[in-house]
């Protein structure tokens, strides 16, 4: 467990269980005592300083009494060998701690850094398009070479496309849940859950074994804004939840984007009004890095550089795989290879993460 436990976790999970605390309360209760057991330490007076802090909740920290439940959540914590991150530790991320009301601590699995506090969301729809999932790939891998840390929700479709793009790029990425963090979900996504908790963290706000309830989407989307120097929005109708991240980004003070989509899609509705609205306009992660405070080596053309390494026959195979995903029929009436052939070159193309298969033999361009 994280340094949290030095500081006594029990308070922090005690405080936490205290109905009438607000997080706005809790994040000023601890910027008053300095930690969660000072809170409960606070006599009545001093409690009765804090802003907003009613005098029902005072009476119940000093009445508080349980101690067992806490104490089984702390045992869960132990052996699902989860780390608790608390808004004291050097470790929480900054972006988030400067919101009005973060969580007082994450559950995390994996590692979080100070560098992760370059930080772009991208989140859309959970049914999306073959040209939002590819998008939303291909500029989380832009992100990631150029070492801007990908938030998402873990959810299906844009969420996992970012995160899977995060992680092609060699780069950092953050899951923020909508449920307990011993909880998988979707169930789908296990393998990538525990490639991320590799190669960044999964981190959730909710108490173990908490259910993936609608409620607590909005909840998570707050969280992934506030992680966040910006959102981009890849795929929204107008009922997204997605819109409701970039709407808490634009409140916190956060840069928005939003991938312009055909008008007569569904799915583009959201993000083209957020166009009309003044979201900045993405066709690249160029656009994006040019938002932001990157330093270091921005190095966004090394997709580019490993395609130029490429045998002819890959090249056009790759430029007829520019638009809609292909029959591997079409491609040997395109190209004019032998069947063999073409299954060899698409197999070598396949190894090397250029291209990707659905089922049928339909090839696609990642």
């Amino acid at each position: 467990m994280e340094c949290a436990l030095l500081d006594n976790i029990r308070f922090w999970i005690g405080l936490n269980h205290i109905d009438g605390i607000s997080r706005r309360v809790y994040k000023s209760l601890i910027q008053r005592f300095g930690s969660a057991g000072a809170v409960f330490s606070a006599s009545v007076e001093e409690l009765s300083t804090v802003e907003g802090f009613k005098k029902g909740a005072i009476l119940a920290i000093k009445r508080f009494n349980e101690w067992r439940d806490v104490e089984e959540e702390i045992r869960l914590i132990e052996h699902h060998k989860i780390s608790v991150i608390t808004i004291r530790d050097n470790n929480f991320p900054q972006n988030l701690l400067a919101i009005d009301d973060p969580p007082p601590y994450l559950y995390a699995k994996g590692s979080i850094f100070k560098e992760d506090n370059t930080a772009v969301a991208v989140v859309g729809t959970r049914n999306p398009s073959y040209y939002g999932v590819r998008m939303a790939e291909d500029i989380a891998m832009g992100l990631a070479y150029a070492g801007v840390n990908v938030v998402s929700g873990l959810a299906r479709g844009i969420d996992s496309a970012a995160h899977r793009g995060a992680l092609r790029g060699k780069g950092r990425t953050i899951a923020v849940l909508g449920c307990g963090i011993d909880i998988v979900y979707p169930p789908e996504n296990k393998k990538l859950f525990e490639e991320i908790t590799l190669n960044g963290a999964v981190v959730s706000e909710f108490p173990i074994g908490t259910p993936p309830a609608p409620q607590n989407f909005p909840m998570r989307n707050r969280i992934i804004s506030g992680m966040s120097l910006g959102v981009l929005v890849v795929e929204a109708s107008m009922g997204s939840g997605s819109l409701i991240t970039a709407n808490l980004a634009l409140e916190y003070g956060r840069d928005v984007f939003a991938l312009p989509g055909a008008i007569t899609s569904e799915k583009s509705k959201g993000t083209n009004k957020l166009i009309k609205e003044g979201a900045k306009l993405v066709e690249s992660v160029d656009d994006i890095l040019a938002e932001l405070p990157v330093t270091g080596n921005i190095s966004i053309n090394r997709g580019k550089a490993e395609v130029i390494n490429l045998s002819p026959e890959e090249r056009n195979i790759l430029e007829l795989l520019e638009g809609e995903p292909l029959f591997i029929d079409t491609i040997i009436h395109e190209t004019r290879l032998q069947p063999a052939r073409v299954n060899s070159i698409l197999l070598d193309m396949e190894i090397k993460g250029l291209i990707g298969q659905q089922p049928g033999k339909v090839f696609y361009k990642k």
